[in-house]
């Protein structure tokens, strides 16, 4: 029943304009900063779960494989079958890991409590590269994108 609430909130997403479906549309909201969240389908293929990691990496967001197919995905989205979804919304991606985290808390536990415990905007400043070097790179308004 928490996996039905959990597909409910991909579908929540999607209607809200929150989602960015496929791999292509969530690397690139990951690579602009915007995704919160990058979730591949247990069934994506091997490249797609490394770019999925890549992208997440570079845009300071969150990625993990999740129980559902790509068929299950794009049920929810209603785009064929991704393999690939980013969540654009703190809230809707922490509601949806805490669901995954109540059924399956081993793999999901620690990403929800990180979605939960600081504030958006504190998050994304923080990368281990940057605070080991505190010398200003010219815009000190703590744009992520300028960040080394």
């Amino acid at each position: 029943m928490a996996q039905d609430r959990n597909l409910q909130i991909l579908g929540l997403a999607k209607k809200a304009g929150l989602l960015a479906i496929g791999e292509e549309s969530a690397g690139v909201a990951a690579r602009s900063g915007r995704a919160v969240l990058i979730i591949s389908a247990s069934d994506a293929s091997e490249r797609a779960l490394r770019n999925a990691k890549i992208n997440a990496e570079a845009g300071f967001a969150l990625c993990a494989e999740v129980p559902y197919t790509k068929f299950e995905l794009g049920n929810m989205t209603g785009r064929g079958s991704p393999g690939t979804v980013a969540f654009l919304d703190t809230g809707l991606a922490t509601r949806f890991l805490k669901g995954l985290a109540q059924t399956q808390p081993e793999p999901f536990k620690e990403l929800w409590e990180y979605l939960e415990s600081p504030p958006p905007q504190e998050r994304h400043r923080e990368k281990p590269a940057r605070q080991a070097d505190s010398t200003p790179t010219g815009n000190t308004s703590g744009n992520r994108r300028t960040m080394q």
